[in-house]
């Protein structure tokens, strides 16, 4: 069984377009006797017209208010796992669309290579153009590379480990969790992805990206609808990020070169330094508080 999890926020038309985009791949795949089903979990709960996009093979969960990507997502990996804890889940962008017959190769795929339990697929933009090959990361330094040329490896093998896959476009094996694979919830946006990834390769878990699996992906369609907001969410787990998976050294250097670059520009670009400072401000705050509530 294999299920797509995409999170909506005032994004129907966009997962229409997804869904339209799965019409042929379903009918191939139900040809080949390959149960499926979307889930969609609605983040905007006064957007009712997602609801029209019901169907036996289509379902609607609401969250409780915007609760950010990861948080929404485990909601659908929660409700998989409880219906099936052996079924492939294929998290993808509400503003990201398949190519040909990707379920039923995504299915074969891990038929093929059980070892995998987090693999991602190369993203390509709306233009045709690479987006996204694999996620690279150097603890020493702080620094969250994304890649976006074809290696001779990934060109010509299956699949190519790596550090950490796009949330973009992300299949998880449940075959190989004892437990049901979660989002850390302090992410709400940007990252999350990320250190799914690391936590679970840490576990001994192995992370892959494969070019024989396809999607295309509108960018930043719904997050550049307020890009200050993007701007003051991706610093904040940033720093959570580097918190948790390097050295206070490195966190401290990162903390003080946003938190400098975002003083001295303040009278350049006021609006933009303003929310690059909220997100420090959030990271020290929230940082703090927890740090409080573990020791109470």
């Amino acid at each position: 069984m294999i299920y797509s999890i995409t999170v909506n926020y005032y994004s129907t038309e966009l997962i229409q377009r997804l869904i339209n985009s799965l019409v042929e791949t379903l009918h191939e795949t139900s040809l080949h006797g390959i149960n499926y089903q979307v889930i969609i979990i609605n983040n905007s709960l006064d957007d009712v017209s997602i609801h029209q996009l019901k169907s036996p093979s289509i379902l609607v969960l609401d969250a409780p208010e915007n609760i950010g990507f990861g948080r929404a997502c485990n909601i659908g990996l929660n409700w998989v796992y409880q219906q099936d804890s052996q079924a492939i889940v294929w998290l993808i962008n509400p503003d990201a669309y398949l190519s040909k017959n990707t379920l039923s190769q995504a299915v074969d795929f891990f038929k093929s290579y059980p070892e995998l339990s987090i693999l991602g697929t190369v993203i390509y933009n709306s233009k045709g153009e690479l987006e996204f090959t694999g996620g690279q990361f150097n603890p020493k330094t702080g620094i969250i590379k994304v890649c976006n040329q074809l290696s001779e490896t990934l060109q010509n093998q299956p699949y190519q480990l790596t550090e950490w896959v796009s949330g973009c476009s992300l299949l998880v094996n449940f075959k190989n969790f004892k437990e049901c694979p979660q989002f850390d919830p302090q992410y709400f946006l940007y990252y999350e992805d990320f250190d799914f990834c690391l936590r679970y390769r840490n576990q001994g878990h192995q992370i892959g990206i494969t070019a024989q699996i396809q999607v295309f992906h509108q960018t930043s369609s719904i997050t550049q609808r307020n890009p200050n907001l993007k701007l003051q969410y991706s610093i904040y787990s940033y720093l959570l990020s580097l918190y948790k998976h390097t050295s206070k050294v490195i966190l401290l250097y990162w903390l003080f070169r946003i938190s400098f670059i975002g003083l001295i520009t303040l009278l350049i670009t006021p609006k933009k330094s303003w929310y690059k400072l909220k997100g420090v401000v959030n990271f020290i705050v929230k940082n703090i508080r927890n740090k409080l509530l573990y020791i109470q």
